[in-house]
């Protein structure tokens, strides 16, 4: 009986490290909502109530870079006067941008 038995100790930081060792990953999930999720809703949100607004005679900016004034407005489509007696049909969601009036003329 020259050596006596080991026991394990415990320690304090053992019961406490729980909710430390999830801080990080919970510190980075709300960075990636804040730097990428919020400001990419908001965009869509803003994109959503500006397709909703779309009238006839509006001046809009396709997707493609094509400039032209709404001449008709579907639930899917748009019919976009691109030229006189020149018109063409998109889908509302190719609309990037919506000109103030007057900018086609000013161009």
């Amino acid at each position: 009986m020259l050596i006596s038995n080991a026991y394990a100790q415990t320690t304090a930081l053992a019961s406490g490290s729980g909710f430390m060792d999830f801080l990080p990953v919970v510190a980075v999930c709300a960075v990636f909502y804040f730097l990428l999720l919020r400001p990419q809703q908001k965009r869509v949100k803003e994109q959503k109530a500006m397709l909703a607004a779309l009238q006839k005679g509006d001046e809009i900016i396709t997707v493609g870079g094509e400039l032209g004034r709404v001449s008709k407005v579907g639930e899917n489509y748009i019919s976009l006067e691109i030229a006189e007696n020149v018109t063409v049909l998109i889908q509302t969601s190719a609309v990037q941008t919506v000109l103030p009036k007057g900018t086609i003329k000013s161009i």
